[in-house]
């Protein structure tokens, strides 16, 4: 069933953004598409079963951000996937601060201004609405090394996302905040990070079809996919903390050759 109400997805260009694009299209919204690539997201267009707008916007630049919800102000919104972000490994000393710092830019200060956005934007609405942070699993560990500034990044979001879900069911609204956790996904994060992933990486269709089911029919705040990774989690709480940060500094070193 075609709805009119639309769903807003950053880093809509490939990986888990295509993939949700896809998936809101096909449960019948209309798509409002965010990313640098034109070229790609004119593609995507046309394979969407809905109507979609696309938005061409350097998520680093904050007044872009602010460009971005400005455009879709006279929309229904009623689902925004906080998606785009990316990654990098490597040793603290040795990685590029140019880079770290537009990691810092995307994966925080984006899906920060994106988030307090689109939630004021949705508090208007009479009904509920749907806001999911994609964060990682790397955001509920206590540190990563070799990955330390994306770790850090990511527990920012899930920091903020829980926060502001309590905030929000204090509140009485039925706006959902959540953040979805996932470990590797085999998307374009390898490539932009100058990793390898040492385990298995997870289809980005599969992890899309979990995280919407999570959030549309148990309002789960943080979502997990796969049991193993659940697992994973599990152990950031039973461990001593720097016990966990050195067996996550292990696993890293495996993505690259140290």
């Amino acid at each position: 069933m075609i709805k009119n109400t639309y769903a807003v997805v950053t880093g809509a260009s490939s990986g888990l953004g295509l993939e949700f694009a896809k998936q809101l299209s096909e449960r019948g919204y209309k798509l409002v598409l965010v990313a640098r690539r034109k070229d790609k997201l004119e593609k995507i267009q046309g394979i969407l079963k809905t109507e979609s707008k696309i938005i061409v916007a350097d998520l680093s630049d904050r007044s872009e951000c602010v460009r971005v919800v400005e455009e879709v102000k006279d929309l229904e919104v009623e689902v925004f996937i906080n998606n785009a972000g990316f990654g990098d490994c490597g040793r603290f000393y040795e990685t590029d601060i140019n880079k770290e710092l537009g990691m810092i830019d995307v994966n925080v200060t984006a899906v920060h201004i994106l988030m307090k956005l689109m939630l004021m934007k949705m508090k208007a609405k009479v009904s509920g609405a749907y806001i999911l942070n994609v964060a990682s699993s790397a955001g509920l560990f206590p540190g990563g090394p070799y990955m330390a500034t994306y770790y850090a990044t990511k527990a920012y979001v899930t920091s903020l996302t829980q926060a502001v879900s309590r905030e929000m069911k204090e509140a009485g609204s039925d706006i959902y905040i959540g953040a979805l956790c996932p470990g590797p996904v085999d998307t374009e994060f390898n490539d932009v990070a100058d990793v390898q992933f040492a385990l298995r990486g997870m289809n980005p269709k599969d992890c899309v079809s979990y995280a919407l089911k999570q959030m549309f029919r148990y309002r789960k705040e943080i979502i997990v996919p796969t049991l193993r990774m659940k697992i994973a989690v599990l152990g950031t709480r039973l461990l001593p903390r720097d016990q966990v940060v050195a067996m996550t500094g292990g696993q890293q070193k495996k993505k690259k050759d140290f």
